[in-house]
């Protein structure tokens, strides 16, 4: 009969520090959620094709970047081309942002056969009317949205491009996911209105996604009946811990 006490005492300390388990969880993910700023939604579209632009890798390899459209990246701010000039000659440029998506890459087939690699980026619709008729705005654009693919997909391009007469894109175009809400961040760059040259990222990449944060979990004290039940959540530049006490059994 002891026995029979025995476990069923066993078995209600059981169950009571499971269900003390996941009640400090369920407390540390409110805690975590109330503290982590609100993910950015995000959308899917379907760029529309504008032009193709065939450059090279620092290794020879044939890369071939699809420039599209979509009025759903935001537009960056409508300047003329000589505010341009003054912002990109200025000491700092860091008040004009172009939002773009960078696409994955993916394999494709030329016109001789040969394997090639191509790129989908994705703009405002207006601001592709404006790259498209003004060669100041095409050059800077070109340039940016190169050390864009550079840093994204540690690559190395060359700065010789030229653009396909006959077709507005190479292979497919595929469907992007886009955050709603964005967070640009203009880099320092310098440049001259007769060669446009980025020294650092000038981008503003639509794209994201959330981290899911470590954790732990640890009795206090160590040794016998915990006291307490500490949890501690790692999150990027935040500690966040939580102490939750426990009942006597």
């Amino acid at each position: 009969m002891a026995s029979d006490k025995s476990l069923l005492s066993a078995e209600l300390n059981a169950d009571m520090e499971e269900a003390l388990y996941e009640q400090m969880l369920m407390k540390a993910k409110q805690e975590i959620q109330s503290r982590l700023p609100d993910l950015p939604e995000s959308t899917q579209i379907r760029p529309q094709p504008g032009f193709c632009i065939k450059t090279r890798t620092s290794k020879n390899a044939k890369i071939f970047i699809n420039i599209c459209k979509s009025n759903q990246i935001p537009a960056p701010p409508d300047l003329t081309e000589q505010e341009l000039v003054s912002i990109l000659e200025s000491d700092d440029p860091s008040g004009y942002r172009v939002p773009m998506s960078l696409g994955e890459p993916h394999v494709e087939v030329d016109n001789n056969g040969s394997g090639c690699t191509a790129y989908d980026i994705v703009i405002n619709s207006t601001f592709f009317e404006k790259i498209k008729n003004n060669e100041l705005f095409r050059e800077f654009f070109i340039t940016v949205a190169m050390e864009g693919l550079e840093n994204k997909y540690e690559t190395e391009l060359s700065r010789e491009w030229r653009m396909l007469k006959n077709r507005k894109f190479m292979g497919s175009i595929f469907d992007q996911n886009i955050r709603t809400k964005s967070k640009p961040m203009i880099q320092e760059m310098d440049s001259k209105p007769s060669q446009v040259t980025v020294n650092k990222p000038l981008i503003s990449e639509v794209e994201s996604s959330p981290v899911k944060p470590d954790y732990t979990i640890v009795a206090e004290p160590p040794e016998g009946h915990p006291s307490f039940l500490v949890a501690e959540i790692s999150l990027p530049k935040v500690v966040l811990t939580i102490t939750m006490p426990v009942h006597p059994a």
